[in-house]
């Protein structure tokens, strides 16, 4: 049954996609486009095949660095969530600065970091780290504040510890906020990791498209985007595996 919902949902999507790319072969084809301007699905195709060794390389280099730049953006922003809920007065003095440290475009603070930290790997982990801080920081802060009332007044009523309510009722609650966040997070990791490779660095997804723009080879930019938008995809679902594996009872109440 549920297979049968996937290919259900599934399929729409994935014609329309075919019939894109035809189009889009049929434009190139009939209409005479340069493939340095407009390469057909077939050249970039071919051309993403030959030069794969290569993106391959890149293509790990980002993972990596998105990797680690989103393991310690999601627990910094654990940790400042948990905190800013247990003392009141901190979040009140911190969760307004968190709203507006979101009007600061990511593309501008990478200068920045990069002035402040040098070309190395830090500036780059750092401004990935920024970029999934915040989506972690406030879903878990939403499920904080939605624990349910009854049960948090009942644990009290009992004699439950402040640490016990939160280990106990405060935290598996937020669990699927958690969980929200995280999957904006993972696809967030692979637009600062792309970021933070075009202001500096020697490999990468980000510094290949730098390549690529400078020798006017539009196939392989193509080709470039398909593995950005394959590792975000990828990351994505693996969040929501791991999502159903940890939260089965959120998983059941869903279905």
């Amino acid at each position: 049954m549920k297979q049968h919902r996937w290919f259900k949902a599934g399929w729409p999507p994935i014609v329309v996609v075919i019939l894109l790319l035809l189009l889009w072969q049929l434009a190139v084809t009939w209409g005479g486009t340069a493939s340095w301007l407009l390469p057909s699905p077939l050249k970039i195709w071919k051309d993403g095949t030959t030069d794969m060794p290569r993106v391959w390389m890149h293509t790990f280099a980002t993972l990596r660095l998105m990797l680690i730049g989103f393991s310690a953006g999601v627990t910094g922003g654990v940790i400042v969530a948990s905190c800013l809920h247990q003392v009141p007065a901190l979040k009140a003095g911190f969760y307004p600065l968190l709203i507006l440290s979101q009007n600061v475009p990511t593309i501008a603070l990478g200068p920045l970091l990069i002035i402040l930290f040098g070309f190395g790997i830090l500036p780059k982990i750092l401004l990935i780290s920024l970029v999934c801080f915040f989506p972690v920081t406030m879903s878990i802060l939403d499920g904080f504040m939605q624990t349910d009332r009854s049960m948090y007044n009942y644990m009290q009523m009992i004699g439950a510890s402040k640490r016990q309510i939160f280990y106990k009722l405060e935290l598996p609650h937020a669990l699927p906020f958690l969980f929200t966040g995280l999957k904006i997070s993972a696809t967030y990791s692979v637009m600062g990791a792309v970021i933070a490779e075009w202001l500096g660095g020697g490999v990468g997804l980000g510094y290949y498209m730098i390549l690529q723009k400078s020798a006017f080879r539009a196939d392989r930019e193509f080709v470039a985007i398909l593995m950005i938008v394959t590792l975000s995809l990828l990351f994505f679902w693996l969040i929501a595996g791991l999502e159903k594996l940890v939260i089965r009872w959120n998983a059941k109440r869903s279905s």
